[in-house]
């Protein structure tokens, strides 16, 4: 009895988890994306409205390119030792950016509200 009842536990803990997971990959599509270089945006670009278009970001003379298609966006190249951001591909969801540490750069789905998601002191 006390077996079935750790069992049911584990259970519902692991399907909780996989409804988070799923519920945060999964949110609604945002459009609004904000390209921040060294901690100040660069760019607010809509991608339900931007053109195709590929442009640079530069930071301690590395440039990262920044590619728009089809309503998404990317990091196209980056002169960077890792290439990370540029192996992530396309930005999907806002629980994972597209970040590049050794350039600073940060591109993520804008905030619905514009508020702030955390303080702290």
């Amino acid at each position: 009895m006390k077996q079935k009842i750790i069992i049911l536990v584990c259970a519902a803990i692991f399907a909780a988890g996989v409804i988070g997971s799923a519920w945060v990959l999964l949110s609604p599509k945002k459009n609004t994306v904000n390209v921040i270089s060294d901690g100040k945006t660069v760019r607010t670009i809509d991608l339900s409205t931007a053109a195709d278009e590929v442009f640079t970001v530069e930071y301690g003379g590395k440039t990262n390119t920044v590619e728009i298609k089809d309503g998404r966006i990317r990091v196209q190249s980056a002169e960077c030792p890792d290439k990370t951001c540029v192996h992530m591909g396309w930005l999907e969801s806002s629980a994972m950016p597209i970040v590049c540490l050794p350039n600073r750069l940060v591109i993520e789905f804008a905030d619905a509200d514009g508020g702030v998601d955390a303080i702290s002191e």
